[in-house]
């Protein structure tokens, strides 16, 4: 925050267009400057391989993996092991188990069998040969992002994983992140970060093989090189800065909406804390609460600036505005914290995750409840959904018609095969009645 007299967090009481104006479509993910620099990095990954990964990592990250080498080894993950609490073990266990379990029951509403009519059709998948999962590390490590990226593919029996998670200024990967991906069953892990690694798992070098897909959320490089990539290999949503929209009414408690705002500010400095009313006596306590609690918590100065630069308290006429604005704000998470929650949350179409209650924050979502913490954001729940095992494996029919169908069916297809100037579909299926 620039200026302590200001207040915490801004207050509006009509509909902010031009925060809308800062979402997609109207705003991508990455600049054109940062997409055109990252292609740069892409080619010379492409061009040089082993060679372009080391000296990279050596300018960012200022990393010499040359000694290190690329890959993590067995003994480092198992110094991770010696490294971690054992509590620490213990919640990542836990959350990948809750998380197994649901991604298990979405794949198997696909498998299944149907009679149309004596036609038989079976809804069938099959697993991606490889994915790619990228784990922001560094300064901060994500080991729940390790396993809300690992364990749907797993769930999923994508044979082969690879990780990468840009190392720490000792060479070394986060050992719970490593000890997630040991737990997960992760096939190999990468010392690399930054869109270099994004080129490597697109493209392959001698060390790394490239896989047939890529997803894993990143700042706006990583998320530039998955989008230069796309065009050669799977990837999933684009990734932003992370984002809350809280739904409240006078029934709430203020001190925990504005908490709620503050963990996701948390993230950065340009993470997004919003509150949608219409109360405003509610609207003044929480920026009060927020206000109050700033000079008492850790991470103040993140908190601070993306609460001043990116957050906003937006007070509606009446509940029907403001899900207007939420379904066009489209966010990656949305509390709903109301007297009527279930009501008001059937009418949310664009959001990430709906989480319903004064017991379900953002906060419990993003480890514990089962569900997946890879959303999309900046807009995009427009039109992504968030990561689920769904998005490692292809769909296909097997379909099995018997003489008898195929007659009764004859006379719709000779008619569409006709109307479409294809007549020969016709007699490739008379063809056969005449046997």
């Amino acid at each position: 925050m620039s200026d302590p007299s200001q207040p915490a967090i801004r207050t509006v009481y009509s509909p902010p267009i031009e925060v809308l104006k800062k979402r997609w479509p109207d705003s991508q993910p990455v600049s054109p400057e940062v997409e055109t620099y990252v292609k740069s990095i892409v080619q010379e990954v492409r061009n040089r391989g082993d060679h372009a990964l080391i000296e990279l990592t050596r300018k960012f990250d200022g990393i010499d993996l040359a000694s290190k080498g690329l890959q993590v080894s067995r003994s480092e993950i198992d110094r991770a092991y010696e490294q971690a609490e054992e509590e620490q073990v213990s919640a990542i266990r836990l959350m990948k188990s809750k998380l197994e379990r649901f991604q298990t029951r979405i794949l198997g509403q696909i498998n299944f069998d149907l009679d149309l009519d004596g036609v038989k059709i079976q809804s069938r998948i099959k697993p991606l040969r490889s994915v790619g999962c990228y784990v922001p590390g560094g300064r901060a490590s994500y080991p729940s992002t390790l396993v809300m990226t690992v364990t749907p593919a797993r769930v999923a029996n994508v044979p082969r994983i690879a990780v990468c998670s840009p190392a720490a200024k000792n060479g070394e990967v986060n050992p719970l992140i490593l000890v997630a991906a040991d737990l997960c069953g992760v096939s190999e892990v990468y010392k690399i970060g930054g869109a270099q690694a994004i080129a490597a798992l697109a493209y392959g070098t001698a060390s790394i093989k490239p896989v047939d897909k890529i997803v894993g959320p990143g700042n706006a490089y990583v998320t530039a090189a998955k989008m230069v990539v796309s065009r050669d290999v799977s990837i999933d949503l684009p990734a932003g800065p992370s984002e809350i929209l809280v739904l409240a009414d006078e029934s709430s408690d203020p001190r925990l909406v504005a908490l709620d705002m503050i963990s996701q500010a948390e993230h950065g400095g340009d993470s997004v804390a919003v509150l949608v009313t219409t109360s405003r006596e509610l609207a003044g306590k929480v920026a009060q609460e927020i206000s109050a609690a700033l000079p008492k918590i850790e991470r103040h100065g993140f908190v601070a600036k993306a609460l001043f630069d990116c957050g906003l308290i937006f007070v509606c006429r009446d509940w029907k505005e403001g899900i207007d604005f939420v379904n066009e704000f489209a966010p990656e998470h949305v509390e709903v914290i109301t007297k009527n929650a279930e009501t008001i949350a059937q009418e949310i179409t664009s959001a990430g995750i709906i989480l319903i209650g004064p017991n379900t924050p953002v906060s419990a979502s993003d480890y514990c409840l089962g569900t997946n913490h890879v959303l999309p954001t900046g807009g995009f729940a427009k039109r992504f959904s968030g990561l689920s095992a769904l998005d490692y494996v292809r769909r296909y029919d097997v379909v099995r018609c018997s003489a008898d169908q195929l007659q009764r069916i004859t006379e719709c297809i000779r008619t569409l095969a006709e109307a479409e100037g294809l007549p020969n579909h016709g007699l490739a299926v008379e063809e056969r009645l005449r046997k």
